[in-house]
């Protein structure tokens, strides 16, 4: 166990604050729908990272009703959140985090 917790210690202080930021907002408001790699409710990070830039991430976040067409959706069932402009910052780059480098 506390071989665990040392190695979460050292993970966590190589990541960029901004990351655990994204990991934390991600844990608070997304984790019902969206998950990291798997498809869920929601499309996986892994999904939305390999289709989207940082700004189309957070324009979606920002207003999901008024961004779906314009991706190419049918309908939007996300919820407006209201984050914070540092907190959507954040889970949008943590979102692109997952994105698979070809």
């Amino acid at each position: 166990m506390i071989k665990k917790i040392l190695i979460f210690s050292i993970l966590c202080s190589l990541l960029p604050a901004q990351s655990l930021e994204g990991k934390k907002v991600f844990e608070t408001y997304c984790w019902g729908c969206h998950h990291q790699s798997a498809v869920a409710f929601g499309p996986s990070f892994t999904e939305i990272a390999t289709k989207r830039t940082l700004e189309e991430i957070e324009a979606y976040i920002l207003d999901p009703k008024a961004m779906y067409k314009a991706f190419g959706h049918k309908r939007s069932v996300m919820p407006q959140l209201h984050l914070s402009d540092d907190e959507r910052t954040s889970i949008a780059h943590y979102i692109l985090s997952f994105k698979k480098d070809h």
